[in-house]
């Protein structure tokens, strides 16, 4: 545990506490806005997200691997988390996010931080604007003030729902929302240091408050006074069916906020020449995720933009991050009343405007405009994620990019036939002296550059064994720019040894590197082949082919692929001439 602290807070100073003051104040006021509208638009209760940004805030701060990380609810997990509420309901979304804390921690104690870097990018911005056009539709009904609304797990139903209750739309709700977003688009301008969110829920809700009061839906008519009081601590139901049932859902929980929270760490990274932990940042998310459930808190992840914020307003340690969980605690005790009077239109254009910054349309545009196989990965994991879920939409998204990066690793591999070119000084192998007059009928030699696995290895088998109709008697593989061989890779060339050694053929092996090496004495085809068999160099392996040759075939050949061929092609009367 102590580890976990290490050096986050060396060399603290007063001046470091007065910058972490100001950020993590300024960065309690975005989220308090944020935290709420996300919990609404997961299908739970507004304090609970207040609980979440304060708690987990606090927890992620402590334990996590990114010295200015900011922790909290986040649109990523909208879709996710009222799926589960429509699905199973509220108790059973916080066992969720408890197993979800407890995968998380493991993925941080077994160091799988670094995989995070094999998720391609095409799948990530897919989802994340899927996620985003989500997020954006699922506010129109507040934004018209819609009543009679009923949630929908998919977007298709909900949209159809919208469509069904376009008769209720309330002109007082539009008008509210209207203003909201324009104080949201014009107070960057004019007052750049004050949250665009905050100051457009505050006039809408005055305007709504002071002029047409009980004709728009609010926090409290919708979901009750916002309680001022302390969470409660509280045990979920804990039983073997329900943890079941809801392995699915918290794994997807853990994998999304996994991924989440460590591109909020590499983004920090990139604006302050820092580097963060990724193993110890996952533990600090299993932390949050297993404590905030227990206070009735959803689960959460490092959320970019309000990192960015914190790091643009001075903050120099994760003490902002816990102070911004204080301030967001403290609200809640001094201001929750007033909270509940804030409308529901209010909270809509906030949502909006998130979901507009978190859609990465230019990245979307970028690699959709490619036509490339990246493109093909980039729609299909955002029509998944829109139309069906982000489970599925992950799930194919990568199964896709795999098949498309073996694809091209494939292509990679060649396999080409070669010879000495008698005509280079060098006398290096090339492929292009390689003819139908001009070929050694007993010893084929090839040269191999690229990896050796399932994509490639049957090309590999094909080229090969294409040639072992003209039953040569040695093989010359050289295998100097082979980097690695997975399993299938082995069976393929196994097989190969088996049909080339069953027809009295040597194969002679050259060039093979450590990692190369250690495999195939790992996997025994080092030993099937004989070590007497390998050999650094190609002349070493030509020189011992000539051991194994027919002398009697080569008398009359006149491919002479080799130099020793102009002595062995002459017949034993030509030699006696010779001689004499």
């Amino acid at each position: 545990m102590k580890s976990l602290f290490t050096g986050r807070f060396e060399g603290y100073s007063v001046q470091h506490v007065k910058k972490d003051l100001l950020s993590g104040v300024i960065v309690g006021i975005v989220a308090i806005p944020l935290a709420m509208s996300f919990a609404i638009a997961s299908g739970v209760k507004p304090e609970y997200g207040i609980y979440t940004a304060c708690i987990a805030g606090i927890l992620i701060s402590l334990f996590g691997g990114s010295k200015y990380q900011i922790g909290g609810p986040t649109g990523a997990f909208v879709p996710i988390l009222l799926g589960i509420v429509l699905t199973y309901g509220y108790e059973d979304l916080l066992l969720a996010g408890l197993m979800a804390g407890v995968l998380l921690c493991v993925m941080g104690f077994f160091k799988l931080g670094t995989l995070i870097k094999f998720i391609p990018r095409p799948v990530t911005v897919g989802f994340t604007a899927g996620i985003a056009v989500i997020i954006f539709t699922g506010q129109i009904a507040n934004f018209l003030g819609l009543t009679n609304v009923k949630r929908h797990e998919y977007f298709i139903a909900n949209i159809q729902e919208i469509i069904k209750q376009l008769g209720t739309t309330n002109t007082y709700s539009i008008l509210t929302a209207v203003v909201c977003l324009a104080t949201i688009m014009i107070t960057p301008k004019f007052f750049p240091k004050v949250p665009g969110a905050l100051a457009g829920i505050v006039v809408s809700t005055l305007l709504a408050t002071f002029f047409f009061s009980g004709q728009v839906a609010t926090i409290a008519t919708a979901y009750g006074q916002i309680p001022n009081t302390l969470p409660h601590f509280a045990l979920p139901n804990i039983t073997l069916e329900r943890l079941q049932q809801l392995i699915g859902p918290a794994f997807v929980i853990a994998m999304l906020g996994g991924i989440e929270s460590l591109l909020s760490a590499v983004v920090a990274d990139g604006m302050t020449n820092s580097k963060h932990n990724s193993n110890r940042e996952l533990i600090g998310q299993g932390i949050a995720n297993i404590v905030t459930p227990l206070f009735g808190g959803i689960p959460a992840t490092g959320a970019i933009a309000r990192t960015a914020t914190n790091i643009k307003t001075g903050a120099v340690s994760p003490m902002s991050g816990i102070i911004h969980g204080v301030f967001v605690l403290i609200t809640l005790l001094l201001l929750a009343p007033y909270a509940s009077h804030i409308p529901l239109a209010s909270m809509a254009p906030v949502l909006m405007v998130v979901a507009w910054n978190m859609s990465e349309r230019h990245h979307f545009s970028h690699i959709a405009k490619l036509k490339s196989g990246d493109s093909l990965v980039l729609l299909i994991t955002f029509l998944l994620t829109v139309f069906t879920s982000l489970t599925l939409a992950v799930e194919v998204g990568l199964v896709l990019a795999v098949l498309l990066f073996a694809k091209r690793m494939s292509e990679k591999l060649v396999v080409t036939k070669v010879l000495p070119d008698h005509s280079n000084k060098s006398e290096k192998v090339q492929p292009h002296v390689v003819h139908q007059q001009h070929d050694c009928p007993q010893i084929s030699m090839y040269t191999i550059e690229g990896p050796l696995f399932f994509g490639a290895a049957q090309m590999f088998e094909q080229t090969i064994e294409s040639t072992l109709h003209q039953q040569p008697r040695v093989l010359i593989l050289r295998m100097g720019k082979v980097p690695f061989m997975d399993s299938t890779g082995e069976a393929y060339f196994s097989n190969i040894i088996e049909n080339y050694t069953a027809q009295g053929g040597t194969i002679l092996v050259t060039g093979v590197q450590g990692d190369l090496k250690d495999a195939l004495q790992h996997n025994g085809l080092y030993d099937k082949i004989g070590a007497q068999h390998f050999f650094q160099h190609t002349g070493e392996a030509i020189t011992k082919a000539f051991h194994y040759l027919n002398v009697n075939q080569c008398i009359g050949c006149q491919h002479f692929a080799f130099h020793e061929c102009q002595d062995l092609s002459k017949s034993k009367e030509e030699k006696d001439l010779i001689v004499q």
